[in-house]
């Protein structure tokens, strides 16, 4: 006779576990057919977070030529110093050795007591005249002293204030490496966004540029440079020279530039030498906060922090060098990218 055992049944645990995987494994499904395949970003939302990069690496690379500045700055007073410290040094030597001198003199002279000399004097005149010279050695010697004790302090006070300045540059130049660090960052990381547009999609965005420029172009050309005079003239000839040289963070030409790279190499061609950074830069002339009121060759400021700066060329366009990638251009002050804050004449 055949046996008719029943199945055995899964517990209760086992039920449940299964429904639960089966119930994730049909909502997984589920989204897997409903979401969107991840969209690659167009050439304009590519461009709006490049722009976005390349400002972030123009504000990090004008702390970097502050920090280089800076150093260079700091390298020129302890080289000051350390000349001042080897010449006083000198000077140190040769006051101690004429005090050996005088000292050895002395003992020659008389290195017996004052009192058994005069007692054992044929001549008392002579003994004046040795004790008067005795004297005179002594308060030659007081004042060698004195200047040597000068000399030692001022020496010591130099050598104090060197090692300041040392410390001051070892801490410059690790801020330098990281601000270096950060402008290369933000630009690769603007190159990696830039390597995914098509070559069709990059010659989209240059060729909307390069129109941008010939329309720039034409606005300063019609409009009137006779305005360009002394030294603001001279320093905006100086950067029209410059047109189409290739922008290179913490660049001051002459072959190559960043934004107050240009402007100072451009103002130092007329003779007038402005502090090199766009910060330093914004306060070194007289401001003037109407665009209505600017002439050519006056310095022209943007954004809140004031990292970037060009040169007013006339109807509202603006002659500098904008950013990695781009050259010495014309550009509307309207598509810079970030507000016009104020300008300066210098």
């Amino acid at each position: 006779m055949a046996s008719h055992r029943r199945p055995k049944q899964p517990s209760r645990a086992r039920v449940t576990v299964l429904t639960t995987a089966a119930a994730a494994a049909v909502v997984l499904s589920s989204q897997a057919a409903n979401a969107a395949p991840s969209e690659k970003p167009n050439k304009d939302e590519v461009k709006a977070k490049v722009d976005k990069l390349y400002e972030e690496a123009e504000q990090a690379t004008e702390k970097y030529n502050g920090a280089k500045e800076k150093q260079e700055k700091l390298q020129k007073e302890i080289s000051t110093i350390q000349d001042n410290v080897a010449r006083g040094q000198e000077e140190l030597n040769e006051l101690r050795d004429g005090l050996g001198s005088m000292a050895s003199a002395q003992y020659r002279s008389g290195g017996i007591d004052p009192s058994l000399q005069l007692f054992l004097s044929a001549d008392p005149d002579d003994y004046l005249d040795k004790a008067s010279t005795l004297d005179q050695l002594s308060g030659q010697q007081v004042e060698a002293l004195k200047k040597i004790q000068e000399k030692q302090r001022d020496l010591a006070q130099q050598r104090t204030e060197a090692s300041e300045k040392l410390k001051d540059l070892a801490s410059t130049r690790t801020e330098l490496g990281k601000k270096k660090k950060e402008v290369q960052g933000k630009l690769a990381s603007a190159q990696k966004l830039l390597n995914t547009l098509t070559a069709q999609e990059k010659a989209a965005l240059a060729e909307e540029e390069q129109r941008a420029t010939r329309s720039s172009e034409r606005e300063v050309l019609s409009g009137s440079t006779a305005s360009a005079s002394g030294r603001a003239g001279a320093a905006f000839a100086a950067a029209q020279s410059k047109i189409g040289t290739p922008y290179v963070y913490g660049a001051t030409g002459p072959s190559s530039f960043d934004c107050s790279g240009l402007t100072s190499w451009a103002y130092g061609q007329a003779g007038v030498g402005i502090p090199r950074t766009s910060e330093a830069q914004a306060n070194y002339g007289t401001r003037i906060y109407s665009m209505s009121d600017l002439k050519v060759g006056d310095l022209v400021f943007f954004f809140n922090d004031l990292h970037h700066v060009g040169l007013y060329a006339g109807n509202g366009q603006v002659l500098h060098a904008p950013r990695t990638g781009t050259v010495v251009r014309y550009e509307s002050m309207n598509t810079i990218g970030g507000p016009f804050m104020f300008g300066v004449r210098v």
